[in-house]
């Protein structure tokens, strides 16, 4: 049976990523169990596993309420004392297989955003987190600016079609910022135009593709001319490498 990912909307502007077939599913990130129980049940889809990519509350409150219901279900994620509903710990290069699904995923560790954050990648594509949005990156509440760097670094190297699965919609306010770094990216204005009709018609704006966040996020660009020399303006110092500009670019992000 093929594999769908659909997005379960949840608070404002998270997505719950479920990967379904016509009779099984996995959540990744189930902040909040309520609208998790209603799609199962809308599609008739049996709960066959959880993939968390990190400890923040929007991203872990619903397990507790789904384990009540299913005490038996597998809990995939890091190994973190903040998340003790996780029941298979998880680190870099380790792989897991959701038999109901037969699907195969490969974990990568990318702190930065969260020290304990970890990414799901498969042939369907990148479970990321808060660690890579469309057009922008995690804030970095517990890691460094080099490990955000090392972590999106990583993602970079993935194939281009890989399809990148974020948890939130956050890309038209990151599109106003990469537009402030890097005003005459064509791409990243066709983008805007596409995510802002998007909007409008209140569909998401993602999943993304790697090969499109190559061509518009500037914190996969810190080797770009435009980039750099809107970094070097903002700050008004010269930057003498890449994770420098990245450093500078995400300080910039964090007061625009």
């Amino acid at each position: 049976m093929s594999l769908n990912v659909t997005a379960i909307p949840a608070f404002n502007d998270n997505y719950i990523w479920c990967i379904h077939n016509q009779a099984f599913c996995v959540v990744v990130d189930p902040g909040d169990a309520g609208p998790v129980l209603e799609y199962c049940q809308s599609q008739k889809l049996t709960l066959s596993g959880v993939l968390v990519t990190h400890h923040h509350w929007d991203h872990t409150d619903g397990l507790d309420s789904l384990l009540r219901l299913q005490p038996d279900l597998p809990i995939y994620g890091p190994n973190s004392h903040n998340i003790e509903q996780v029941t298979q710990t998880l680190a870099e290069d380790d792989s897991i297989l959701i038999e109901a699904l037969n699907l195969q995923l490969k974990v990568l560790e990318i702190p930065g955003h969260t020290l304990d954050h970890i990414a799901y990648y498969g042939d369907i594509g990148l479970f990321c987190g808060d660690t890579l949005f469309s057009a922008g990156c995690g804030r970095l509440f517990e890691g460094s600016p080099q490990q955000m760097y090392r972590s999106l670094s990583k993602l970079s190297h993935l194939p281009a079609q890989t399809k990148v699965y974020c948890t939130h919609e956050y890309t038209l306010a990151n599109i106003a910022f990469a537009q402030a770094v890097e005003p005459n990216n064509q791409a990243l204005a066709n983008y805007k135009q596409w995510a802002e009709n998007q909007r409008q018609q209140n569909q998401a704006t993602l999943p993304s593709s790697l090969a499109n966040e190559l061509a518009v996020n500037p914190f996969l660009r810190c080797n770009q001319t435009e980039v750099i020399q809107g970094v070097e303006l903002n700050t008004n110092q010269e930057l003498n490498s890449e994770q420098e500009v990245f450093t500078a670019l995400r300080k910039w992000k964090d007061n625009f």
